[in-house]
C-alpha cells in the first residue's frame, strides 16, 4: 500500500493551437492541507465513488466545473504517495476540448491554471525548498507568466511534479 488514504486526481489535457495543455488548481491558501499549492483537481475516495476513476471525475467537477461527461479517460500515470499527508494517489489522464469556462470552487479552489507542456517541461529543474522547517532538494517545475507589471511565478512540486514527470517521460517515449 503506497498510503493509508486513497485518493485520485484527474491530468485534464486538451490541444490549443497544436500544443498539448494541461489544466492545474491552484489551492486556496487557507486550506488545513496542501494551501497555496498547485495540484490536478482530485482529493479522497468517497464511500459513493464506485472507483478511483469515479472519484476523479466527481472532483474535477467539485473543483472546477468540469463535467464527467466532457472528459475522455484514455490512461493512467503511476500511483503516486504524498509524504506529509500519507495519500496514495492515483492520477487518470483524460482528453477534454479546449475553451471551458471553468467554475472554481470557492472553498478549495484560489484559480484554475493552464499551463502548456512545453511550459512546464522548460521550467523543469531542481529546487532548494523548505517546508515545516526542513529544507530540502527537489524536482519541480516552475512557469512564468506575465501579470500586472511584473511577473507571477508558478511553483509544482511535491506529488504534482512528480505525476507530470511521468506524464511528460511517457508523452516522450510514445513520440518515439
Amino acid at each position: 500500500m503506497l498510503g493509508r488514504v486513497d485518493a485520485a486526481v484527474l491530468v485534464p489535457l486538451f490541444l490549443r493551437h497544436g500544443d498539448l495543455h494541461a489544466v492545474l488548481t491552484r489551492r486556496r491558501d487557507d486550506l488545513r492541507r496542501h494551501a497555496g499549492e498547485i495540484s490536478f483537481p482530485g482529493g479522497r475516495q468517497d464511500e459513493g465513488d464506485a472507483d478511483l476513476r469515479r472519484t476523479a471525475l466527481r472532483e474535477a467537477e467539485e473543483e472546477i466545473g468540469l463535467p464527467a461527461a466532457a472528459v475522455e479517460l484514455v490512461g493512467a500515470l503511476q500511483p503516486t504517495p504524498t509524504i506529509a499527508t500519507n495519500y496514495a494517489v492515483y492520477p487518470f489522464v483524460g482528453l477534454i476540448e479546449p475553451g471551458h469556462v471553468w467554475r472554481p470552487s470557492a472553498d478549495e479552489v484560489a484559480e484554475v491554471l493552464e499551463f502548456s507542456l512545453a511550459e512546464l517541461r522548460a521550467g523543469r529543474g531542481r529546487r532548494r525548498l523548505v517546508r515545516r522547517g526542513i529544507a530540502f532538494r527537489t524536482e519541480c517545475y516552475v512557469v512564468q507568466r506575465p501579470a500586472g507589471e511584473g511577473v507571477t511565478s508558478h511553483l509544482v512540486w511535491g506529488a504534482t511534479a512528480r505525476m507530470l514527470g511521468d506524464l511528460l517521460w511517457r508523452l516522450e517515449r510514445a513520440a518515439g
